[in-house]
């Protein structure tokens, strides 16, 4: 199994997929390879081949899964990006890998939507995509760059051909493209099956966005690679979780920490179904929360430790069979191996806390045309530096004690402040712009931003919320907006966001009375 087209059984009648509704869509693995081999040759047709980058703009839905595991299948570039995403932030992600095809849902092209007016501008082909009910239609709407360059051959996936493409928001702001191939994904997905003994008979209810690695490797290609089953509503929905869980006999699932905590203010069915294990990953899961979800779920809960870079997990508590699970943990390594490091890249003793770095065969082998960030993110022996401080305890559990990077991690999305400053500081009214994480009950961070407006300026923060409402996607705006005449500076004059954060939030603190 080290291809994406040899993952998984192509000649079975269980089940792989679900799509429930009104009207479920159930597809064994023999159908689902059966609509990825004819939609790979429509892919071919148009021009699709080795190194070609598809842009794929759906929801979670039989539409995504076939079109993404077709172009991985025709050794194409698959890069899933966020359907919610404004036209400036697809221009971006479109243009940094030349994609060759936009692939939209089914109208998009006659309502203009943000993708299209996007991949226009960039020359891509545009193709709506949708089910009839029988087979997975491509509707090309603009041939674009593959004008007269159809007709390729259907070809045969390698191990090392770049399967997937995901952007991750750092801290000079410009995300960085991390390239991923089937190796890197097909080991995660072995690491994934053997962390929590997935076999045929578990299946999983997806919750998790299929653009994010999170829900694409965890959430539904380790499942298929364990000769297992998925359920895909097109998204989250508490009032719909236990009725899709229950109706299609789900056993597990993967999940942020705001979802658990959304699932416990919901109400539960009774009975409860037989729920194997319960995962959590992208973002820190409270003691408080993980001891919550135990007692009303009745289940064992699973804390891991992930990033794109790393074709999603790298460590994970294990299963109570296996071994013991330690809150506040994420556990241990999971297939690749952990060292705690100096910032000179030297092993530090059990206990110590440093840079948390990680090496193993799912790890990208270092980011597209960044070679700074290639420098900076690998040690010379090939670890990769992960931003994140922590320390392992006697028993190799790993804790995480804070972040080295400044990334805003809000329930699992990951938001680079240099990229918000950036735009923030485009606003006419605003000379000076500082964006930070700040504590939230529901999302773990959540979105501050402070101001300082040019003289003689107006600007109210419902305004500058609907400015930017109009250039970032929505988990992107800022929960809260401080104006500051002076933004805190050190004796360098440099703006440090903790300064920064702290400043701002000491006005919110209730004043001692005299």
């Amino acid at each position: 199994m080290t291809t994406l087209s040899n993952s998984f059984p192509k000649q079975s009648d269980s089940i792989a997929v679900i799509i429930p509704g009104d009207s479920p869509i159930t597809l064994s693995f023999s159908q689902l390879s059966a609509q990825i081999s004819s939609f790979q040759k429509k892919l071919a047709d148009l021009g699709i081949s080795k190194g070609a980058a598809v842009s794929i703009a759906l929801p979670n839905s039989l539409e995504f899964i076939i079109s993404f595991l077709a172009t991985g299948w025709q050794r194409g570039i698959a890069a899933p990006l966020n359907a919610a995403y404004k036209q400036s932030e697809f221009e971006f992600y479109i243009d940094d890998l030349s994609s060759s095809l936009a692939i939209v849902p089914k109208g998009a092209y006659a309502q203009d939507a943000a993708a299209v007016r996007a991949a226009k501008k960039y020359d891509a082909a545009i193709a709506e995509c949708y089910w009839n009910g029988q087979e997975l239609i491509l509707d090309v709407k603009e041939k674009g760059k593959l004008n007269g360059k159809g007709n390729k051959s259907v070809e045969q996936a390698q191990p090392d051909d770049i399967a997937l493409v995901l952007h991750t928001s750092g801290t000079t702001g410009r995300p960085k493209a991390v390239p991923l191939s089937h190796r890197n994904l097909t080991r995660t997905m072995k690491n994934i099956k053997e962390t929590y003994q997935l076999t045929p008979d578990d299946r999983t209810l997806l919750v998790m966005p299929l653009f994010h690695v999170h829900g694409l490797l965890a959430g539904f290609l380790a499942p298929l690679a364990s000769h297992g089953s998925v359920v895909v509503p097109q998204k989250f929905s508490a009032s719909e979780f236990w009725k899709d869980f229950t109706t299609h006999k789900a056993n597990w699932y993967t999940a942020v920490p705001t979802i658990h905590q959304i699932l416990l203010k919901s109400p539960t069915p009774s009975p409860l179904p037989d729920i194997r294990f319960i995962r959590s990953c992208s973002s820190p899961l409270s003691p408080k929360t993980f001891h919550e979800l135990e007692k009303a779920f009745n289940a064992p809960v699973l804390e891991a430790y992930a990033m794109t870079e790393a074709a999603h997990q790298m460590t994970s508590n294990p299963l109570p069979s296996v071994g013991k699970r330690q809150p506040g943990s994420v556990g241990i390594g999971q297939g690749v191996e952990i060292r705690i490091l100096d910032q000179a890249g030297k092993e530090l003793p059990q206990g110590s806390e440093g840079e948390i770095c990680i090496k193993g065969e799912n790890v990208t082998k270092g980011y597209i045309n960044n070679e700074a960030a290639n420098k900076s993110s690998f040690t010379q022996d090939g670890f990769f530096r992960t931003g994140d401080q922590g320390k392992k305890n006697k028993d190799g559990y790993v804790f995480i004690t804070g972040r080295i990077k400044e990334l805003i991690n809000k329930g699992g999305e990951k938001i680079s402040p240099i990229e918000l400053d950036n735009v923030i500081a485009q606003h006419p009214a605003i000379s000076e712009a500082v964006s930070f994480a700040i504590e939230d009950e529901m999302y773990g961070q959540d979105v501050a931003i402070s101001v300082v407006l040019k003289p003689d300026q107006k600007l109210s923060v419902d305004e500058l919320r609907g400015w930017l409402a109009e250039r970032i996607a929505k988990f992107k705006l800022p929960k809260k907006v401080f104006f500051t005449d002076i933004m805190p500076k050190t004796a360098t004059g440099k703006i440090q966001r903790k300064n920064v954060a702290e400043a701002m939030l000491a006005q919110e603190k209730p004043k001692a009375k005299l």
